[in-house]
């Protein structure tokens, strides 16, 4: 005999289901909207840290007070200000406007992506170029002298030796940072574009139930930086096996 659910539990299994009343695949297109917009960010923070970070490291006076201008600036001024004037920026919306007259998208929704990406990956590029200069210094001068010393040429250096144990060091800090550009992809729904924020917020203002759906909103955050945490460790362990010492040594 088949148990009918009691009103209020029924109720809470339409409203977040995947039905015709249910917001289910809506959330989790949100989510999957906050997961394509930090990726994109990650990787406009790496390539942008990394040149910051070998400013902070460079012998050139004028490169190191432009890297340290950056992070000091980006780590200190407001995220929200940031989105703010990379959305209203025309550089955007001129990309966004050709890739949608080639017929790549919609110019308004790319212009928003954009938008997000680029503000929140600015933002990361702050942090990762400190993560970065930190893995670099971690590394024995002693390797990168030998290498000199048996005449490898500068690119080989930075492919074999460099490259590889910055990685190593800097995982477990990429890992923070992509939790931090997790939660700052929540104010990118300023954009309007449809992340679990405001996807959370359309469900609250078409439902009035605001505490179910914010709850929901922070369980799908809660679940992506796990997530992620789970990734990064396993990644770190798994560079941790190439780099560990024979016994006795």
């Amino acid at each position: 005999m088949i148990t009918k659910l009691p009103d209020n539990l029924s109720y809470l299994v339409s409203i977040l289901g995947f039905g015709q009343t249910g917001w289910g695949l809506y959330l989790l297109a949100g989510a999957a909207m906050t997961v394509a917009v930090t990726a994109a960010a990650m990787l406009i923070g790496a390539i942008v840290g990394a040149l910051v970070a070998w400013a902070k490291i460079s012998s050139n006076l004028p490169s190191r007070v432009i890297g340290n201008i950056y992070t000091v600036v980006l780590r200190g001024a407001p995220e929200f200000l940031i989105i703010y004037m990379v959305y209203f920026g025309r550089v955007v919306d001129v990309i966004g406007n050709s890739l949608g007259r080639l017929g790549l998208g919609d110019g308004t929704v790319i212009n928003n992506f954009l938008a997000g990406a680029l503000g929140v990956g600015l933002i990361s590029a702050a942090y990762q170029a400190e993560v970065f200069r930190g893995a670099f210094t971690a590394i024995s001068k002693g390797e990168i002298e030998a290498a000199r010393a048996i005449g490898m040429p500068a690119f080989m250096r930075f492919r074999r030796i460099i490259a590889p144990q910055i990685m190593r060091f800097a995982i477990p800090g990429l890992g923070n940072v992509f939790q931090l550009s997790v939660k700052d992809s929540a104010l990118i729904s300023v954009t309007g574009l449809i992340e679990i924020m405001n996807a959370t917020n359309k469900a609250v203002g078409s439902t009035r139930q605001p505490f179910l759906f914010y709850v929901t909103g922070a369980c799908l955050y809660l679940i992506l930086t796990n997530f992620s945490t789970q990734i990064f460790n396993a990644g770190e362990r798994r560079v941790a096996k190439s780099f560990r010492r024979p016994v006795g040594m």
